[in-house]
């Protein structure tokens, strides 16, 4: 083609992930499907074993629902008592950290991967997303690649995180706007 210069491989054809990758990935599916998938929402410590098993790195006394998806359990850490609520879809090839008391509310995404769309290559990018302690991302919420939601804030139903939140704020909308400071208890104990 006039005035593009292609390479010998396309690559929008070219696998971003190795085989050996894909497959870890399938095996903790399958798993996943068979042993946690259709559990009772209270065998949170039987969810979290697993996970273990499978190199996440989990605090004490975390809550992870039954209907969550995690696509690497071995690229996520929490702290103690953090929650992964009903349909919450982990996307993490970048690293997903939850802090102590940290709530993802049902159905919220955090997304860690993303594409360079101005490159000739589609360069994918992948970042570590860090939700620190006493955040709290709401309901269909969306935490964006790289981003870091700092001690006590919030994220708003259906907001989109696409650049850090501020310790104890609220966040809303699409982009996520700051909306209003947030109490911080921690200054009362």
């Amino acid at each position: 083609m006039i005035g593009h210069n292609l390479k010998d491989e396309d690559a929008y054809k070219r696998p971003v992930f190795s085989t050996i990758n894909k497959v870890k990935r399938l095996v903790w599916q399958i798993t996943w499907l068979v042993f946690c998938r259709f559990t009772p929402a209270p065998l949170h410590k039987w969810r979290c074993f697993i996970l273990s098993i499978f190199g996440a790195q989990l605090g004490k006394n975390n809550y992870i629902y039954p209907s969550c998806k995690i696509w690497a359990p071995w690229l996520l850490q929490t702290g103690e008592v953090a929650t992964i609520g009903p349909g919450v879809e982990i996307y993490n090839p970048g690293g997903v950290f939850l802090g102590h008391h940290s709530i993802l509310s049902q159905d919220a995404y955090i997304c860690g991967a993303t594409h360079d769309y101005n490159s000739q290559d589609f360069t994918y990018l992948s970042k570590k997303i860090i939700i620190a302690p006493y955040c709290w991302i709401s309901a269909k919420s969306i935490v964006l690649p790289g981003v870091t939601c700092n001690e006590g804030s919030v994220l708003a139903a259906a907001a989109v995180a696409t650049k850090n939140l501020e310790p104890w704020s609220v966040y809303g909308g699409n982009p996520a706007k700051l909306i209003k400071e947030r109490h911080n208890f921690l200054n009362e104990i």
